[in-house]
């Protein structure tokens, strides 16, 4: 079983994010996750949906900004276990006409 997700925590301010998104993807630590964090959103991989919801409500609080925009797109698989580069490797397949992309 694997559950993936796209995170992304905006602190809503005029000058540079870096340093407190930085906080956000430093909290994730803590928790049982892999991540890859990337230019729009971090992806973050656990055992199960729980342990995502846990990590994603720890990198909000970890922002410190009056306003601070979270979203978690979760993908919860619970009969195979799937890991994200398996994912993109099934849509380069398919793109190059290799396989079903299953």
């Amino acid at each position: 079983m694997t559950a993936i997700a796209e995170l992304s925590v905006v602190p809503v301010r005029t000058d540079g994010m870096a340093g407190e998104i930085a906080k956000a993807v430093d909290a994730l630590e803590a928790f049982d996750v892999t991540y890859e964090v990337g230019p729009m959103g971090t992806v973050v991989e656990a055992a199960d949906a729980s342990e995502l919801f846990a990590a994603a409500a720890a990198a909000h609080d970890a922002v410190d900004e009056d306003r601070v925009i979270t979203t978690l797109k979760v993908d919860d698989t619970r009969t195979v276990d799937r890991r994200p580069a398996e994912k993109v490797a099934a849509v380069a397949e398919r793109r190059d006409g290799d396989g079903d992309g299953d």
